[in-house]
């Protein structure tokens, strides 16, 4: 019995949520489980079918990147992983998707506005999207420079992160990520949910209105503040 069985099974059943839910094509994607006391993760191992995964084929790799427990190669984007969990603490689960609306306004290297109270549910700010990386950066350990980009964007725009739990990468694709790989999961299709309206708002009326201050607080406290009431 490995010790890491626990994060390996969440990891399996969170990526497995990836094809149901539309969010992957082929193996485009993955999703890691950490475990903060132990500063390792359980990730998806590299170019391998999600019918062909199991909780076992799971890769344990530690916060430097390091595979601790697997045989097959990690996901391509462990470094990114390791990043994010060594820096935000409160983080245990990170998705990656190339979902086809979020992936679009990362390729657009546009935030994606708040022009509604599904947005405004969950986060104050627009879903940011950090620019492309330097030259330097690219030409360097790109996976690892990926994590940073990430967290330079969250510094220089003074967000936090366990208040806006997605992204986009510029010219990339969208990250989320949660306390749980429920929520990152559940994080990963509302981003790509919130994008698609988005972009269809902007198809009707060009020139719509990002949604008022009042509207944002009201709908984003009704879910997530001290006297949070709201449910469907």
């Amino acid at each position: 019995m490995s010790q890491y069985n626990a994060i390996k099974q969440e990891a399996y059943d969170a990526n497995m949520q990836l094809p149901k839910l539309g969010l992957v094509l082929f193996t485009f994607g993955n999703v890691s489980v950490a475990d903060h006391n132990k500063k390792v993760f359980a990730i998806k191992p590299s170019g391998v079918p999600y019918e062909e995964l199991s909780p076992e084929k799971m890769v344990i790799v530690d916060f430097d990147a390091n595979v601790v427990e697997g045989t097959l190669r990690p996901s391509s984007d462990t470094k990114t992983h390791a990043v994010l969990y060594k820096h935000w603490n409160g983080i245990n689960s990170i998705v990656h998707t190339h979902s086809t609306y979020a992936t679009a306004w990362a390729q657009s290297q546009l935030d994606i506005p708040i022009l509604g109270t599904t947005h405004a549910d969950h986060t104050t700010s627009v879903i940011p999207c950090a620019p492309p990386m330097s030259d330097e950066m690219i030409q360097g350990d790109y996976e690892t420079e990926t994590g940073y980009q990430i967290i330079n964007c969250f510094n220089e725009r003074k967000l936090d992160p366990s208040e806006t739990e997605m992204m986009l990468v510029g010219n990339h694709a969208p990250f989320t990520w949660g306390a749980s790989s429920h929520k990152a999961v559940y994080n990963a299709a509302v981003l790509e949910e919130v994008a698609k309206m988005a972009f269809v708002t902007l198809q009707i009326n060009p020139t719509a209105p990002s949604l008022k201050e009042t509207l944002i607080k009201k709908h984003y406290e009704r879910k997530h503040g001290p006297d949070a009431y709201y449910g469907q």
